[in-house]
């Protein structure tokens, strides 16, 4: 299962703007191992995270995506966490606005799950360089 056989137009916004934020190569894995179980919550994820809120035009892309990365860390949520930091690609959330929204979560939230969020950004920023670099070094080849 994919795409619904009939999307809604907000369908069809949401996934534009979830392939804009975590790019195409995600989004196509996530809508390679939809089910008949969780097609249901895909479409709804799709149409109202994307298509209604991530959609709206009062914050721009990467203070949406600052945000986001600060409410996954306060829950806990460290496999979004993660995504979310490499989505900043494509948000044009710096690293610095990362650190700040995590400052953020250590007031209001606890320094533990500020601390775990930290742990969880500098893994996925090395493993971001890390395949930067392989892929400047296969470019130069």
């Amino acid at each position: 299962m994919a795409v619904p056989s009939s999307p809604s137009d907000l369908y069809k916004q949401g996934l534009a703007t979830r392939r804009a934020v975590l790019g195409d190569a995600h989004v196509e894995r996530s809508l390679a191992n939809i089910t008949p179980l969780d097609e249901p919550f895909q479409t709804l994820i799709t149409e109202s995270a994307w298509g209604s809120v991530w959609s709206r035009p009062q914050l721009t892309k990467r203070e949406r995506s600052v945000v986001t990365i600060a409410l996954l860390a306060a829950l806990g949520q460290h496999e979004e966490v993660a995504m979310h930091i490499r989505a900043t690609q494509n948000t044009g959330a710096s690293r610095e606005d990362v650190c700040e929204a995590l400052m953020h979560v250590a007031i209001y939230a606890g320094v533990p799950a500020a601390n775990h969020a930290f742990k969880i950004a500098k893994a996925t920023y090395a493993e971001m360089d890390a395949a930067g670099e392989a892929a400047k070094a296969a470019a130069e080849e």
